[in-house]
């Protein structure tokens, strides 16, 4: 994949989970934040626990930090795929939002 690629695959990710925090927030009373800055966004819950999720160009990576641990993400077959266990990106995401909201909370790619 060209850097090109992965930047706009990368940024199609991060405006997803954007928008699944917005979307949360209008469905739910989870009442997370979420804020943006250059290629990383920091979802804070009503608890002070975060997830932080970022871009690594030079990898071609997309890294999520949370309590749990972190995680390394890479494009295969269209989905971004934990490195080690091959677990998908959203669905890990909301895995872990779930177990720092105590609520079952929900993130998807968007689409195309």
């Amino acid at each position: 994949m060209t850097d090109p690629e992965y930047l706009d695959r990368a940024e199609a990710a991060l405006a997803a989970i954007e928008q699944g925090c917005d979307r949360i927030n209008d469905a739910t009373d989870a009442d997370i934040d979420n804020q943006r800055v250059g290629g990383m966004i920091t979802i804070t819950f009503p608890n002070k626990s975060q997830l932080i999720v970022n871009l690594q160009p030079p990898l071609q990576e997309i890294w999520l930090a949370a309590r749990s641990g972190g995680y390394h993400y890479r494009q295969v077959d269209g989905a971004w795929r934990d490195t080690k266990t091959g677990e998908e990106l959203f669905a890990n995401l909301s895995r872990e939002a779930t177990a720092q909201s105590g609520q079952p909370l929900q993130f998807s790619a968007l689409s195309s």
